[in-house]
């Protein structure tokens, strides 16, 4: 009996070796933890003391800091105490490289604005060069204020494409075609063929998704949009237009074309899934309907909107309609930043105004607009816009630590109404950390503001002053 011992004794210690690796937690890459979680998923769960587990690119698992402490162990630990942990903002319409126009021509009307200061500008100083810099500039700009996606349309968008990725963002990029010679493009046959060649080299990859951007209605005939249209199908990639953006536009598709900007591109055979419409401010209801119809989504950009006196796009006839209404900030030289959070507030504070309604467009639908739903406009809501398991771990943290922020009441409400871009502590895409507790990790700060203020002697240098008289 005692010589069997040792043996029975080495069974038992096999087995709870066995049992208690089995219990123990799994190791994964990042755990996140600490802070308050608004997950923005279809339940619409806050958890007060949450945490979100990430390994490789994906969230693996989103709960109680408790319950994640027992089941996973991370190998890199975020400390989000005093902090609201968030799906990264989606900025579904902007042109990055623009923020080194910002403040360059302000206070008028779109058509004049991009007529005789921005268009003017842009033949003098884009390049590839510009815009390289201007790109690692609004990088820079989103990390730290919490946006993780962007949608761009701008000229050579493989150098955009390029920084972004360098930058670690998620982009969803359109080489921008137009009627016009531009910096990158003298006829639109070269912009489609720019297009077509920027789709091939960027088709698949992690980061960045390649679009087709046909400029607007007003700078492009109808073979071109069509073309241009066909070109997104034959590829399967989104297409972006500006649409409906001023009553000027529609009054000259109007005499021109007898028909509203929605009409005629429904004419054309244009609209359809993977159309991407920013602004949408003149818009009938039978145009509503044709966009729901279609499957297109519509980037509504406020600031922009209000800053140019472009009008009140309807955004609640279309969220009543059922079409997929993202956020979108516009270029830094129209609204003059790419702050996301100021977006949010602007959407909610224009409609409830705009309607005599303060139940207008809620703090909920604000920030659902700036995540899930603006996923849902790009077609990606199986990808990111919540914090779920299984989609990309594109996650940010926002202090509400300060007097400003103090009390809290309702962690949503804040996000909206209180938070601001600078209040963002980390920044995480694809489960990679990009910026950590204020510092950006991917990008050298200090290089990208003096390699923009450079940038900005020689826009300044190449425009007269009678240029950007006002």
């Amino acid at each position: 009996m005692c010589t069997r011992l040792p043996a029975v004794a080495a069974i038992a210690l096999a087995a709870m070796v066995v049992v208690s690796a089995q219990n123990a937690p799994r190791e994964v890459d990042l755990v996140v933890t600490g802070g308050t979680v608004v997950t923005v998923d279809a339940s619409g769960r806050v958890i007060e003391t949450g945490a979100v587990a990430i390994d490789g690119t994906d969230i693996v698992a989103v709960d109680t800091a408790d319950s994640i402490a027992k089941q996973f162990r991370g190998r890199d630990t975020i400390d989000a105490a005093g902090q609201i942990i968030l799906p990264g903002l989606i900025n579904t319409h902007t042109h990055a490289p623009m923020v080194l126009y910002r403040g360059l021509a302000d206070d008028l009307p779109l058509m004049e604005w991009l007529n005789n200061y921005i268009f003017p500008a842009e033949s003098k100083t884009v390049s590839p060069e510009f815009v390289r810099a201007g790109t690692r500039l609004a990088a820079l700009e989103m990390i730290e204020s919490g946006t993780t996606t962007f949608t761009d349309m701008y000229y050579f968008e493989e150098e955009i494409a390029k920084e972004t990725r360098l930058a670690g963002l998620r982009g969803v990029l359109g080489q921008t075609i137009i009627q016009f010679p531009v910096a990158d493009a003298k006829t639109p046959a070269d912009g489609l063929a720019r297009a077509e060649a920027f789709i091939a080299a960027f088709k698949g990859d992690g980061l960045i998704t390649p679009a087709v951007a046909p400029h607007a209605i007003y700078t492009l005939d109808g073979p071109t949009l069509r073309a241009a249209r066909e070109l997104s199908k034959r590829y399967s990639v989104p297409t972006l237009i500006h649409l409906a953006e001023t009553n000027d536009e529609t009054k000259v598709a109007r005499e021109r074309r007898a028909a509203s900007p929605v009409a005629y591109l429904e004419g054309l055979g244009f609209l359809g899934p993977g159309v991407v419409a920013a602004h949408g401010v003149w818009v009938t209801d039978s145009d509503i309907q044709v966009l729901k119809m279609r499957g297109v989504g519509v980037s509504h950009n406020p600031e922009s909107n209000m800053k140019t006196a472009s009008g009140t796009a309807p955004v609640p006839a279309y969220l009543r309609a059922g079409v997929p209404v993202g956020l979108g900030t516009d270029g830094a030289a129209s609204n003059n930043d790419l702050d996301m959070f100021e977006a949010m507030r602007f959407a909610a504070l224009l409609h409830k105004h705009a309607t005599v309604d303060p139940s207008t467009l809620s703090a909920r639908t604000a920030l659902e607009m700036a995540t899930i739903r603006g996923a849902r406009a790009l077609g990606m809501e199986s990808r990111i816009g919540s914090l779920e398991p299984r989609k990309r771990a594109d996650v940010i943290t926002v202090s509400v630590a300060g007097a400003r922020q103090t009390p809290m009441y309702d962690a949503i409400s804040h996000l909206v109404y209180v938070l601001r871009g600078d209040d963002v502590r980390n920044t995480i895409v694809n489960g990679k950390v990009l910026m950590r507790n204020q510092k950006v990790q991917t990008l050298d700060e200090a290089g990208v503001i003096a390699d923009a203020r450079t940038w900005a002697e020689k826009v300044r240098a190449a425009v007269k002053p009678a240029d950007t008289k006002r």
